[in-house]
Order: C-alpha cells, then sequence, then structure tokens
C-alpha cells in the first residue's frame, strides 16, 4: 500500500510540473456572452408592410488546439425573431437554437485558411395565436476562406474573402421549408 502512495504522489507531481506549463497555451484567446433585443426597419418586400423583431443570446469561444497556430471557434446561439405584419397586427414567430464549431483548418499556404464548420439546430415557427405551424431542425457543413492578415493566432483581424461560402454537406434535416415562400407564409399566418 505503501508503495503505491509513493507512485501516486509521484504521479501527480509529475502531473502538476507538466500542467503548470499548459495553461497559457490552453487559455481562450476570447470569449463571452452576449444578448441582443433591437427591432429591425419596417419593409414592404412581400408587398405589405413588415417589421422583424428580434430577441438573441449565447455564448462563443475562441480557443487553441493543438500545435495549429489559428484559433478555432465555437458559437451557441438562441433566441426569438417575431415578424409583425403591420397591416394585420398579426405576427410569425420563429424561436430558434444552433451551434456551430470549426472542424478543421487548413492553411492554404498563401496568406489565407480555409475553415470547416459544423452547425447543427432548428428553428420551430408559430402563427399568431401561437400554434406550431413549420419546424426546420437539422445540422450542414459549410466551409469559408479567411484572410488571417499574417497573424495566425489573432482573430480580430480576420476577414472572410469574398464569395468564399461553400455548402459541404446541406441539411440533414426534415424541413417544412422546402418549395415555400416567406411572404406567402407571412401573409397565411398573420391572417
Amino acid at each position: 500500500m505503501r508503495g503505491r502512495s509513493v507512485l501516486v504522489i509521484a504521479g501527480l507531481a509529475i502531473a502538476g510540473t507538466v500542467l503548470a506549463g499548459t495553461p497559457a497555451a490552453a487559455r481562450p484567446i476570447d470569449m463571452g456572452h452576449f444578448h441582443d433585443v433591437f427591432t429591425g426597419d419596417v419593409y414592404n418586400d412581400c408587398g405589405f408592410p413588415a417589421q422583424d423583431s428580434f430577441d438573441v443570446s449565447g455564448n462563443f469561444l475562441f480557443n487553441q488546439r493543438g500545435s495549429s497556430p489559428f484559433p478555432y471557434y465555437r458559437e451557441s446561439v438562441r433566441g426569438t425573431v417575431v415578424t409583425t405584419n403591420l397591416e394585420t397586427g398579426g405576427t410569425f414567430t420563429n424561436v430558434f437554437t444552433a451551434t456551430s464549431k470549426d472542424q478543421t483548418i487548413v492553411d492554404n499556404g498563401d496568406g489565407t485558411i480555409t475553415i470547416t464548420t459544423f452547425a447543427a439546430g432548428g428553428s420551430r415557427y408559430y402563427d399568431q395565436d401561437g400554434k406550431l405551424v413549420l419546424k426546420d431542425p437539422g445540422e450542414v457543413r459549410f466551409s469559408i476562406v479567411i484572410d488571417y492578415a499574417g497573424t495566425p493566432g489573432d482573430p480580430s483581424d480576420d476577414v472572410e474573402v469574398d464569395d468564399s461560402f461553400q455548402l459541404v454537406r446541406p441539411s440533414t434535416g426534415n424541413s417544412d421549408f422546402s418549395d415555400r415562400d416567406f411572404c406567402a407564409d407571412l401573409l397565411e399566418f398573420t391572417t
């Protein structure tokens, strides 16, 4: 028993020494929480005046992983978007959640990186009476190209390369939105 305790103590001392050198590398580059509540401008895109109100909250984390000089990003968001038909006063409400995280980061060798991201979540839409009318669950994978401005460990100066968004894997969910028109839905569910 005594010999075992000595080994455990020695193992913990070694682990403590090794781990003591890693917190700075494992420390997040940036992280935080957000909560935004706002109302957008009135628009007439559907042939009648409408307005969106948003209540969105979530958290995010930029962190180094392994030996990669590029930080990985993770985000969780949830919220509500209420679209009001200003002619009828009826509302069409989207309650959603989404989680995304970078899966791979590839250095393209030209000052840019390609990030492939996994995103999953769902939306539930309710009519003016609060009845569930449509849903859109699922997960997707997409990629974007980022110009990292010569500072691989500093995401604050990164810029997305125009038109670089690529859908890698389309939604796996059973969406109610195939062949639907938002304006027709807004009119139907707010009258």
